[in-house]
């Protein structure tokens, strides 16, 4: 009797010592296989039309793509792959936007093997699994109704007020010691919140509405 075919992976990350952390385990599961990887969003997408993996292991924080844009535009263009959130933020803005993006899954970084080679058999039957602080973040959101701007993290709000002050995405990254395309990700996030196109409309909100 042959044995199954296995499932196979893509992996997304920008950081290439995470992807060599989550190759080395895939390739000690007999059942799952890793057929590529990618760097970024964009990269993301072009490998999972060429390779049409079975589930797509996606960073969502990551330079010129990030993994919510190209997990909808997977989806939307592949509906048949599963696409798994893995990333290391917990924040209830990032978790719904990955979510509502398509993927069926949201795992944080800090998943053991095991669970983590559980979720990706799921994902792969259809089934979805979410971290703990995932599910409580979604339960958040469900009970407490949005007012403009209350749906804004601390480290949102934190943004928005460099926003006030004028500072762009490499300043605002030095000051709060965190990578360019972190700070990127928050704007946009800020931008979808507060249902505007742009920086400067992004700021008269928030002095209109006092939001920082």
């Amino acid at each position: 009797m042959s044995a199954p075919t296995p499932i196979r992976i893509l992996l997304v990350d920008d950081h290439a010592v995470v992807r060599s952390g989550l190759s080395t385990f895939l390739l000690v599961q007999d059942d799952l296989e890793l057929v590529g990887e990618a760097s970024d969003g964009r990269e993301a997408v072009q490998q999972a039309e060429v390779l049409q993996p079975d589930v797509v292991l996606m960073d969502l924080v990551m330079p010129n793509m990030d993994g919510a844009s190209a997990t909808h535009t997977i989806k939307e263009k592949w509906p048949h792959i599963q696409v798994v959130a893995l990333t290391s933020f917990p924040e209830e803005d990032i978790v719904q936007r990955a979510l509502e993006s398509g993927a069926i899954s949201y795992l944080l970084k800090n998943v053991t093997a095991e669970e983590l080679a559980r979720a990706i058999r799921a994902a792969h039957i259809g089934r979805s699994t979410l971290a703990p602080e995932a599910a409580q973040a979604l339960i958040h959101a469900a009970t407490h109704p949005n007012t403009l701007g209350n749906d804004l993290t601390p480290r949102e709000l934190e943004v928005l007020a460099y926003l006030v002050q004028g500072l762009s995405n490499p300043d605002i990254a030095e000051k709060m010691v965190v990578s360019r395309s972190t700070i990127k990700f928050h704007v946009s996030s800020i931008l979808s919140k507060l249902g505007v196109g742009s920086r400067t409309e992004a700021v008269v909100m928030a002095l209109q509405n006092k939001l920082v």
